[in-house]
């Protein structure tokens, strides 16, 4: 379901910038030979600079990914370990050098065309985008494709990495057929420990090598045991290696550890979907958190919403990961109402409310969470504006327009035009930092957004 990628921790340098090959020759499926005379350099991701070993690749025959594909119906993602075409939505959450880091990922309507190999294939379009303490910290458009024996290909991806609200980079991009680019397996069809595949695999841009070291492993999931999942060891450019874990109904679970640096699965949907209305104390936690989001945090808020979040967990079961975040998020506020540190404690409101709008999801649509996120957005485009924060005005105009590339299909074509034009000017007046002329059109933005929700 989601792209095998490494974490990309805030500060860090994002893909495989410069990779070193010698010695490589073509084979199947378009991906290197790794002979006893081929070397792939090690390389500081850092400073770009290549080593003088190699990388302790597989040998050639580990590998499952040098058959030549057959797509048919490459849009029809059921892999259960990448299962694209039958999750709506999965959040992840975790910490990554101390701070708070969360991920959005779904699948995007409508597909990419790629041709590569003398052939042109439809790719299912998945947006992935991820927050470092609330805030944009990277977007990816990623292109996937099933092939007929059941296994899925990587046809690349467009990669933004931002800082203080605007794109510093696009580093990570690439497509099968360009620059000769091969289309990459990312997961096959039944996977067997010691099977080894490659989902990025172009020297000079982007390279990992995946080692399969566990299957039918039982983990804990959000809401209790899933059966049947893999555990693999993905090796990076730069010799480093981490553990990624893949699991039925979620694609990719989890990377990292509790203690350290991680990033899983909080909740996906309809995996975790629970039929019925949502606890009222849910909506009642909704209200809290949107109070407080909405301007300066008071201590009555900063009760209201503990009180609100109490009740909740007393009312419904909460993933561990969202039960952690939220305690987290809601002691920072806690401490940063206390300094009476405004900026902190608006930060902490807005994951506060990110972390109730994952919840939602559980019990309503994804389309109904969504609007309500945009809605979020734009107050906080109206804060951010008011604060004179250029850097935080510009990501939330991006933050919604990742939502609404998500919505706008389903919207009615008079009433998206309306939202698609305020949105462009919103975006004008980001880019030329003009905050009050981009926080005038955040009130607009909320009504038309609640239009649609009826």
């Amino acid at each position: 379901m989601m792209t095998q990628r490494r974490i990309l921790w805030p500060g860090a340098v994002v893909g495989a910038a410069v990779l070193m090959a010698g010695g490589c020759t073509g084979s199947a499926g378009g991906a290197e030979s790794t002979g006893a005379d081929d070397c792939v350099r090690v390389v500081d991701e850092e400073t770009g600079e290549r080593g003088k070993d190699c990388l302790p690749l597989a040998p050639e025959s580990a590998r499952v990914d040098l058959t030549e594909p057959d797509f048919s119906h490459p849009t029809r993602i059921t892999n259960p370990l990448h299962p694209t075409s039958e999750v709506d939505q999965v959040v992840m959450g975790g910490q990554a050098d101390g701070e708070v880091f969360r991920t959005e990922v779904g699948t995007l309507p409508g597909s990419k065309t790629i041709t590569f190999d003398d052939r042109t294939v439809q790719a299912v379009i998945q947006q992935y985008v991820a927050f470092a303490d609330g805030r944009i910290h990277e977007v990816a458009l990623d292109w996937y494709a099933q092939a007929d024996d059941g296994s899925v290909w990587y046809l690349g991806e467009d990669v933004f990495n931002y800082e203080d609200g605007v794109v510093a980079d696009t580093e990570g991009t690439w497509q099968a057929g360009r620059d000769g680019a091969p289309a990459a397996m990312i997961m096959p069809a039944h996977p067997a420990k010691g099977d080894v595949y490659r989902p990025e695999n172009l020297p000079g841009v982007v390279f990992e090598e995946v080692t399969v070291t566990e299957v039918d492993r039982t983990v804990d999931g959000p809401y209790g045991k899933v059966e049947g999942a893999m555990t693999v060891r993905e090796l990076h450019m730069d010799g480093s290696t981490e553990d990624k874990t893949f699991a039925p109904g979620y694609g990719e679970f989890s990377t990292g550890n509790e203690d350290g640096d991680l990033e899983a699965v909080s909740l996906a949907v309809p995996t975790d979907a629970q039929q019925g209305p949502p606890p009222r104390e849910l909506a009642a936690l909704e209200r809290a958190a949107q109070a407080a989001q909405d301007g300066e945090v008071t201590d009555g808020d900063l009760g209201a919403v503990q009180g609100a979040w109490s009740a909740y967990r007393d009312s419904d079961a909460v993933p561990e990961l969202l039960d952690r975040q939220m305690s987290r998020d809601l002691d920072t506020l806690d401490e940063a109402v206390a300094a009476k540190d405004d900026e902190e404690a608006l930060g902490a409101a807005l994951r506060v409310a990110q972390n109730t709008s994952d919840l939602r999801l559980r019990h309503e649509p994804v389309r109904t969470v969504d609007l309500d996120r945009f809605a979020l957005w734009a107050r906080q485009l109206g804060i951010d504006a008011g604060a004179g924060d250029e850097g935080a005005v510009a990501g939330d105009v991006t933050s919604l327009e990742l939502v609404w590339e998500r919505l706008k299909g389903e919207v009615p074509r008079a009433e998206a035009a309306a939202v698609t034009a305020d949105l462009r000017e919103a975006r004008e007046a980001a880019d030329r930092k003009d905050v009050t002329a981009a926080g005038q059109l955040a009130p607009g933005l909320t009504e038309e957004i609640a239009a649609l929700k009826g």
